[in-house]
């Protein structure tokens, strides 16, 4: 186990090292950057540029350096906790980011657990109720889910809650708490609009989830060992939970890796809809005024996020399927 810990451990130094690279790069791509872009902007409103105040910014700003030290000063900045400066804030990107990442944490958190609860209950008895009509009206709802765009019901739920609640869920707490320091109300405010976000966001991967397990569960309950466990009188709900939910888990453990960085992703079309204080707005905008540092920091860390993601996925999946070895191989 230590060893595969520790090669694994190497593994991820040079994918991260090969994702900054390309990460980079594509930001880069785009003609111009962040003082073109404002130049046009000022062009655009009628305003006068100053060229010799622009080739001061853009020495400042090391812009006018060659790509590839641009990249040696983001990336050991990195290393050193430095996550570079943002030019659009005119602020340092650890400075920028504020609380953002921590309400990014809390609402993809509980998205995620929101989405575990509603579809494993659902899921099951979607599997063991094959074609009755609960099963039916289930798989019609996990549908409309699948197919209703997220900004949509974004859009429904924000009318509903205002009409029903008296709650106009813009953000995540009431105006009085924005940049204030945390509090009983503040976290009270924060529970009051963070359901909206929370269906919203795991609906489509409820949905998904829900048909996955039926699925899989549905294959597993067929296999004969299932069949030579009832033959021999063991009760029905042992010998659901004991092996075949147990094996039907192993495709939702491989995608750890994924679950974060796509849930993340995608809640940033549904924050601006919402006017969500998260980060998935703020990477949007960061791409559009090529802010590089600022998009390059919000990338590596969902970068991050997949591979850390990955390698607890590999270590649960030993962990929960005894068909599976670390090694990769066969031991006589």
């Amino acid at each position: 186990m230590l060893t595969y810990l520790a090669r694994r451990i190497l593994v991820m130094v040079p994918t991260l090292i090969a994702i900054s690279i390309i990460t980079f790069i594509i930001i880069q791509l785009p003609p111009g950057d962040y003082l073109t872009t404002m130049i046009n902007e000022m062009q655009s409103q009628g305003e006068n540029v100053d060229q010799s105040k622009i080739e001061a910014l853009r020495a400042q700003y090391g812009l006018d350096r060659p790509m590839y030290e641009q990249y040696f000063h983001w990336a050991t900045g990195l290393l050193q906790g430095d996550y570079g400066y943002s030019f659009e804030y005119q602020l340092p990107v650890a400075d920028v980011v504020g609380d953002r990442v921590f309400l990014t944490f809390v609402l993809n958190f509980a998205t995620i657990i929101f989405i575990w609860v509603m579809a494993f209950p659902i899921g099951i008895y979607s599997a063991t109720h094959q074609y009755s009509l609960g099963d039916y009206g289930l798989t019609f709802i996990g549908f409309i889910g699948l197919a209703t765009p997220n900004f949509l019901l974004a859009l429904i739920l924000l009318y509903l809650a205002n009409i029903w609640f008296g709650t106009s869920i813009g953000g995540l707490m009431d105006p009085q708490y924005l940049d204030q320091p945390w509090s009983g109300g503040k976290v009270m405010s924060v529970l009051e609009h963070l359901w909206v976000p929370v269906v919203v966001i795991g609906t489509s991967g409820t949905a998904a989830m829900i048909r996955r397990l039926r699925a899989n569960l549905l294959d597993e309950l067929q296999k004969q060992y299932v069949v030579t466990a009832r033959a021999k009188g063991m009760h029905p709900f042992r010998a659901l939970m004991k092996y075949p939910l147990r094996m039907s888990l192993n495709p939702f453990i491989a995608d750890i890796g994924n679950m974060l960085p796509q849930v993340i992703s995608g809640s940033a079309v549904v924050a601006m809809v919402l006017s969500l204080p998260t980060t998935g707005p703020m990477l949007i905008g960061a791409l559009q005024s090529q802010d590089m540092y600022l998009a390059g920091s919000f990338l590596m860390f969902l970068a991050l996020l997949t591979v850390i993601g990955m390698f607890i996925s590999d270590l649960l999946l030993a962990v929960l399927d005894p068909r599976i070895r670390l090694g990769g191989g066969t031991n006589r």
